[in-house]
């Protein structure tokens, strides 16, 4: 493997300017500069990474950590991450929690020690000390999805409230009042947040939410398939499962069709998170859908402006609701605008519900 030493020889100058030109230093001739990159490409020289992170105290490398890689959502928040930082000169070493607060800060200490330069992380609860210690220290540190209230960092996320509101009221102009939410863990600020944006829509349209109403998941799908089970045990099943995740859904339809049962003719389904399986399920769910690309390169674009010096932001981006077919909207569902079938009820005249 070629040295810093044999490009010099190469290019016929000294190794102190080979390494002006390898960190872009504007004191180097074109004539030397162009002798320089034609050696190392030449000689397929490939600068040490660590060498030169000792010299600027930097590596040019951020750490995400990500709370479930097997969730469609993060998989896809990952990717843009990837995409942005690549584009921005960093590159990106990624950390999977499984939604295990443990694990989370293993890969944050593990991170840390390698002198990553910024931290992307979306905790899976809201008590980790060691989180708040490295923001504390002053650790360039960006939250993305969730966040950990009181700790002095940039968040971006997305906000739901209005999309859970406008799928509430599209519900309720299809005849559903028994409404029913598989809820995320309350440790983190989706789980929680979900469910009060859901029980305040359903107050605006004149609706309780009763505990036997509440499920608590953990944002994995065996735990959207038990809630789901206990939902349908119950003496007056509701009428429409919401599951505050796309994993939870896509155990809530396990549960539904284990039973024998259809959606929507026997009971209604729709999830937060849009995923692109949903448009090929049967029927296709409605879903709330967050720009998680949008996401994903904004959270980057905050962690490197903290990283260069630059003032951060926090940034908040609208969810929408993405009308299918999974709650009685027949065929009239859309995925334009924010609702697609408003005052469309398909064919719930079929069906026997309880109104309010």
């Amino acid at each position: 493997m070629a040295s810093i030493k044999d490009v010099a020889a190469e290019a016929g100058v000294s190794v102190a300017t080979v390494s002006r030109v390898l960190n872009d230093h504007p004191s180097v001739s074109a004539d030397a500069r162009t002798r320089v990159l034609a050696a190392v490409e030449a000689l397929g020289y490939r600068p040490n990474a660590v060498a030169r992170s000792l010299r600027t105290d930097q590596t040019r490398t951020l750490g995400l950590v990500i709370s479930d890689v097997m969730n469609p959502y993060f998989t896809e928040l990952a990717r843009s991450v990837e995409e942005e930082a690549r584009a921005l000169g960093y590159s990106v070493i990624i950390g999977n929690a499984d939604e295990r607060p443990d694990l989370q800060d293993h890969h944050v200490r593990t991170l840390l020690d390698r002198r990553i330069d910024g931290l992307l992380v979306s905790p899976t609860d809201g008590g980790s000390p060691l989180m708040l210690d490295a923001a504390r220290a002053g650790t360039p540190m960006v939250f993305v999805d969730r966040w950990i209230p009181g700790v002095d960092v940039p968040v971006v996320r997305a906000d739901g409230r209005a999309a859970v509101r406008d799928l509430v009221a599209h519900l309720h102009r299809l005849g559903h009042r028994r409404l029913a939410i598989i809820a995320g863990p309350a440790a983190t600020t989706t789980g929680s947040e979900r469910v009060e944006a859901f029980r305040e829509a359903l107050g605006a349209c004149g609706i309780d939410l009763p505990d036997a109403y509440i499920g608590q998941g953990d944002f994995q799908a065996e735990s959207g398939r038990r809630v789901t089970e206990g939902f349908l045990d119950l003496p007056e099943p509701p009428e429409v499962v919401f599951a505050a995740d796309n994993l939870m859904a896509l155990g809530a339809l396990d549960a539904v069709r284990a039973r024998g049962l259809r959606v929507p003719d026997d009971i209604a389904l729709a999830a937060f998170d849009d995923i692109p399986w949903f448009v090929h399920t049967d029927p296709p769910i409605t879903a709330i859908a967050q720009p998680t690309g949008e996401l994903g390169r904004a959270a980057v674009r905050a962690l490197v402006d903290r990283i260069e010096g630059r003032p951060p932001r926090s940034v908040t981006l609208p969810a929408r609701l993405v009308v299918r077919r999974s709650c009685g909207e027949g065929g009239e569902s859309g995925e334009s605008g924010r609702t697609g079938a408003d005052g469309q009820d398909g064919d719930n005249s079929a069906r026997n519900r309880s109104q309010s």
